[in-house]
């Protein structure tokens, strides 16, 4: 039986989460680098005590989810970029989950506005005893009646010690499932609408990794590494770029992480991407299941 959090640890954990993610969406401005911006947000809760409970997510128009800076990554926003922030801290264990659109173009409002709709809407019927699909109506429809489609292979997840995406799976549609929320359970709801095909796929592109088991590896880099992700980030997310102190190099250090993946040391987070090279918004709050609705705690 999984110990009990202190509820207090999880609203502090969620406040932090939430002040991470708003000042990360102040940053996100034209001409303005993406590592720049991870660097300052990450830095912010490291200052504050906290960990992160994954790299800061900054994935732009078609891409939903997973984009997070490289070690010398010159991308810089632009004017007409629409980016999903996507972030949240970790104490002891607890994680805070939670994301917004930035239309820097302020032409793709009425997708952002989909995706806000949805999550309010969803949040309304979230209480004890709610079957996930009923949630998944909600933001389907919220997202339909703005002339988009939900992203169907995306969604909402319960959140426990240690582990951001656990057991329950909350659809973006309803998809039929009539598991239960428990009261007590930590949930993060999360809409993304599309003008695209409704899907998503795995890009080429990974910066993400978690630590999966300890194996036998040729280079030393990736020994240095193992030794580093052991110690420092055993359970959650990390990005590649935070391995820079062990190996600077960045040849070295992503062949290092490539060795670490082949042998199955790590689990990859690939940016995920949009099927239909549609534009994606995504809106995410985590709460608190109670007997009749639900406490926000990314606030």
């Amino acid at each position: 039986m999984e110990e009990k959090t202190d509820p207090k640890l999880i609203e502090e954990v969620g406040a932090m989460s939430y002040k991470a993610l708003t000042m990360a969406r102040d940053m996100v401005k034209p001409g303005v680098k993406l590592v720049d911006v991870a660097n300052k947000v990450e830095g912010f809760l490291k200052e504050q005590g906290y960990g992160a409970a994954f790299p800061l997510n900054l994935s732009i128009d078609t891409q939903a989810a997973h984009y997070t800076p490289t070690l010398d990554d010159g991308l810089v926003f632009g004017e007409k970029d629409v980016v999903k922030v996507d972030f949240g801290a970790e104490k002891n264990g607890v994680l805070g989950d939670c994301a917004l659109t930035v239309d820097l173009s302020h032409n793709n409002q009425k997708l952002v506005e989909a995706t806000i709709e949805a999550l309010q809407n969803a949040i309304s019927v979230v209480k004890a005893g709610v079957e996930v699909h009923k949630i998944g109506a909600e933001v389907e429809k919220a997202i339909k009646a703005k002339g988009f489609l939900p992203i169907v292979n995306l969604g909402g997840h319960t959140v426990k010690t240690h582990e951001l995406h656990s057991s329950i799976f909350v659809p973006n549609f309803d998809n039929g499932d009539d598991t239960k929320l428990e009261e007590g359970m930590t949930v993060a709801i999360e809409p993304f609408a599309t003008d695209g095909a409704g899907e998503i796929k795995d890009s080429d592109i990974c910066e993400i990794y978690s630590f999966d088991i300890e194996t036998g590896v040729r280079l030393k880099e990736s020994r240095s590494i193992m030794e580093e992700i052991k110690k420092k980030y055993p359970h959650e997310p990390f990005a590649a770029r935070w391995l820079s102190n062990v190996v600077p190099s960045g040849f070295g250090l992503y062949a290092g992480i490539a060795e670490l993946s082949r042998t199955g040391a790590l689990t990859r987070y690939p940016t995920l991407v949009e099927v239909g090279k549609g534009l994606v918004s995504q809106a995410e709050l985590e709460v608190l299941v109670e007997k009749d609705g639900c406490k926000i705690l990314t606030k």
